[in-house]
């Protein structure tokens, strides 16, 4: 494991368009979502530099929020029904928490606590499992409309991401489920890859349906190997649904969105102790804070602050 000389990132998309589509068997029985976000997590890892195993991790976490996310609301959902989801992995592995929130127009953003975090395993793959550890996953539903929001809590079991995020949706939300996640770079991260898929039995599954969707989805090349070609989502469905045939399919564009601001900057700042805000205020010091999400500074300056404390 190494937590030095990480590269500067200037990764670029390399498996065509963003995109992820979503549509049902044509029998009606099996959801299906296929992602491509190559263009998403390179643009969340050129934030900030980040290690190969970390940038993992985090595109894993990206895709997976986005998968669940979306399709949570109605197409034409007015503001208020715009549904959000908020992946915690609570884990006890040198990564520390890795947290990403998508909602159902196919916005996300996302952090690790050490992004510099290089964990391989002996044949070189990243050891995203050892790097996250055992723990809890907290996934949190909310829209606004809503009174409070929706936490269901289940064990880490895999570390791998898209496993316990399977486990979350068959036994929290009891919907069986099978999610596949993949990301890949090339020499220095300057090749950007990431994909993935969210299978998902409805209340019409018959046997044989379910049957043929788990032999597809058990015969599905690794991500990671189609990866290596040039593919589009529709592929990844068309895969997914042999045998089964699809109906109607929708597409949007999954993109990286932070929604910070000066003023959500400043506002943290009124999460100090009044004595600690006070001094600030009163000898003129500033203070900078950092998005955790984006990395975009704001520099805010004693006279700001002053209307915390009731005095602006």
């Amino acid at each position: 494991m190494s937590e030095t000389n990480i590269p500067t990132i200037e990764p670029r998309r390399t498996t065509g368009r963003d995109d992820l589509v979503r549509t049902i068997s044509e029998s009606g029985g099996v959801a299906v979502k296929a992602i491509i976000a190559s263009e998403l997590v390179s643009d969340a890892l050129s934030l900030r530099p980040f290690a190969p195993t970390a940038g993992n991790a985090l595109g894993r976490a990206l895709m997976g929020a986005v998968l669940i996310a979306v399709g949570s609301a109605a197409d034409d959902a007015e503001p208020a029904d715009i549904e959000s989801v908020q992946l915690q992995f609570r884990g006890n592995g040198p990564l520390g928490s890795l947290t990403a929130i998508a909602d159902s127009t196919a916005r996300v953003r996302g952090t690790v606590d050490h992004p510099e975090l290089e964990l391989r395993h002996d044949d070189g793959s990243p050891n995203i499992a050892g790097a996250i550890g055992l723990g809890p996953l907290n996934v949190v539903r909310h829209r606004p409309r809503w009174r409070s929001p929706y936490t269901g809590t289940v064990p880490l079991v895999s570390g791998e991401v898209a496993g316990d995020l399977t486990l979350y949706l068959t036994e929290s939300e009891q919907t069986p489920s099978a999610m596949g996640l993949g990301v890949s770079f090339g020499p220095q991260m300057g090749d950007v890859g990431a994909c993935g898929f969210l299978v998902q039995a409805l209340p019409d599954a018959n046997d044989d349906e379910l049957a043929q969707v788990e032999e597809n989805v058990s015969g599905m090349t690794s991500l990671a190997a189609l990866l290596e070609h040039p593919l589009d989502a529709d592929a990844i469905i068309d895969r997914l649904l042999q045998g089964l045939g699809s109906r109607d399919r929708h597409s949007m564009t999954p993109h990286f969105h932070c929604p910070c601001t000066r003023d959500r900057a400043l506002r943290t700042l009124g999460l100090l102790e009044g004595d600690e805000l006070r001094e600030m205020i009163d000898t003129g010091q500033s203070q900078e804070i950092v998005c955790e999400f984006c990395g975009r500074a704001y520099q805010i300056e004693s006279t700001e602050m002053a209307s915390l404390s009731g005095r602006g």
